[in-house]
Order: structure tokens, then sequence, then C-alpha cells
């Protein structure tokens, strides 16, 4: 027998799970293979750290897009090798569980667990990231309780209520932390002409990023290349800045958060109101941001406790209903193969 295991699938981040043991890698969801002959360099850390900076030679890219997979056989080869660090061949051909955004494509999840199955395992449980998050924040979704969640990650947000261990009403943008990293190097490229990389933008937005004018405008410093002279170039852009930037988005994503409230059953919606919105997702972290929401809905939100990690402890948490999902009975796993 194997040991059951939750992997987060993340557009930025993969993620594992072992009951025993917690997250035991959490890595970026990053790969670098040597162009000429297919071989893969370095996946992870190492490879996010190859971003922006390999030769002709190399490539070192994010095989995941928006919360679903561009290019499978990395995704495969990614998932191997990660495993392949906790042992896996070893124990035996576990259960997985595995999250997904809530409004995916059949031929989407049929690629999740394809690339999955591919590293040995022999059965694949699916729970949509909203449900994984409200878990791992701590709610019970299985009681006639309405909870709503609203999990900002790389790729996706998603926003749902739940109840009963299901999805009553949710959906699922496109907008969310790579959006915002794509935005600020479009403004720095426009204001500046400079040219930054991904990595960057995503260091300032870790660094300073906020939402609304909230406190104290601090600076961060840019490098990188200036797009008239093709010369080295650096510059500061400040946190109030960063703020304008992402106004559309974090529109976006409010309004959706109203449009699902306006949707919510009476009695659920009673029962979120009594105790509010929970944020989770690592762009969830960004400051102001559970104070806007707050403002427009006028309910009380608050960010859980390490919302990175919600998503993939939530599905640690799944890995307890796989009997029952098997005996028809109650259980927050929405589909398995």
């Amino acid at each position: 027998m194997g040991i059951d295991i939750a992997i987060d699938l993340g557009t930025s981040r993969t993620r594992i799970f072992l009951p025993d043991k917690g997250v035991v890698i959490d890595e970026p969801s990053v790969i670098t293979v040597d162009l000429m002959t297919d071989a893969i360099i370095a996946v992870g850390q190492k490879a996010y750290e190859m971003l922006g900076r390999t030769s002709e030679r190399m490539s070192a890219m994010y095989p995941l897009s928006g919360g679903v997979i561009t290019d499978f056989s990395l995704v495969e080869n990614m998932i191997k090798i990660m495993l392949s660090g906790i042992s896996i061949g070893k124990v035996g051909m576990p259960k997985v569980v595995a999250c997904i955004p809530s409004e995916i494509t059949e031929v989407e999840k049929r690629a999740v667990v394809n690339a999955i199955s591919s590293a040995g395992i022999r059965r694949v449980c699916l729970v949509e990231e909203p449900v994984a998050a409200a878990m791992g924040a701590g709610i019970d979704i299985t009681s006639p309780h309405g909870s709503m969640v609203v999990d900002i990650g790389g790729g996706t947000t998603d926003i749902a209520v739940l109840s009963l261990g299901g999805i009553s009403v949710s959906r699922s943008i496109k907008k969310a932390g790579n959006a915002i990293d794509d935005e600020i190097i479009k403004y720095v490229k426009k204001k500046y002409n400079l040219l930054i990389g991904k990595r960057t933008a995503e260091n300032a937005k870790i660094a300073i990023g906020c939402v609304g004018n909230i406190g104290e405008n601090k600076t961060f410093r840019l490098k990188g290349r200036n797009c008239v002279t093709g010369m080295p170039m650096q510059t500061d852009i400040s946190s109030y800045e960063i703020s304008d930037i992402l106004v559309d988005i974090i529109t976006e994503i409010v309004y959706q958060v109203q449009d699902v409230l306006e949707e919510t059953p009476p009695e659920l919606m009673g029962d979120i109101y009594s105790d509010g919105i929970i944020l989770t997702g690592g762009t969830a972290q960004l400051k102001g941001m559970a104070e806007i929401i707050n403002a427009v809905t006028k309910i009380k939100v608050r960010v859980a406790d390490s919302p990175s990690l919600c998503v993939v402890k939530g599905c640690g948490e799944a890995l307890k209903y796989i009997k029952a999902f098997e005996k028809g009975e109650l259980s927050p796993i929405s589909e398995q193969y």
C-alpha cells in the first residue's frame, strides 16, 4: 500500500502535502529545459533563479498559465521530479487529491489527471480550489451552513459560496497575481521606457504592493534595460503607483465577488453576513485587499492564517474523505479518476 498525497498544482507554485509531515514541497512551478537535447536542467526554486538569465540553448518557463496546463510534457516531468524528492517510488503507488480551478473544461481536468498519473499514481481525486481553500482555512464545509471564500492565487481568482460539502455559487477569473505582475511590467515600460523581467515585477509587488493608498508611500528600485538605448537602467517605483496599476484588476475581482453575492440564496447570505468572507491565496496578502472588499460589500472580511498554504492543506484534509466519496457519502471530492 502506498501513502496518500495532496498536490496543489498551482500556476505560480507547486506544493505537496503528506498527512504525517505537512507541506513537504513548496517550490515555484518553473522548469528549465535544454532546447537542443530536451533534457531537464532544473525544476522549482533552482529553475526560478534562472528565469530571464538562461543562454540561447536553455529556456526557463512556467508550464501552467491561468490555472491550466499549457505544456503537458513539462508538467509531467516537473511532477515526476518533485515526487521523486519524497521517495515516491519506495512507498508504492499512492492515491492523490489534487485541486483544480472551479470553472475549467473536461479536457483541462483530464490533462491534470494524466500529468499526475504519469508519475505512477494509481488514483487521482479532484477537489475544486475554493473548496480546498475553505477546508485549509479551518471551515467545516460539510455542515448546512454558508461560507464564502475568495481564493486569489497566481493564475486565477476563485470565488465561491459553500455549503454541505459543495459549491452553491462560484466564479473563476484569470485576474490574480500573475496578471498584476504583467501590468507592472507594462506600466514601467510605458512610463519609464524600462524593460524589466517577471521576477523583478513580482519582487516589487511583494515588497510594496498595496490596494488603495494605505499608509506610507514606499519605493522599490527596479533594474532592467532601457527600451530606447538598450543600456542598463534603474528607476524607483512607489507603492501608490502600484496601487494605481492594480485598479482594473481589483475592480474586476470585487465586481465578481458582488456578482456571486447577488446569486447567493438568502439563507446562505445570512450565514455569510454573520461569519464574513475569507480571503486565501498568496495575492490575498496584498495590503488593503480585505479593506477594499469590505468597503464595497459591507461584509466583514478576514485573511486566513497562512493564506498561500490553505489550498494544499485543504487537499490534505480531503484525503480523509476518499473512502466516503467511493461509498457515495457526503464528500468535498468532486471527481475521481
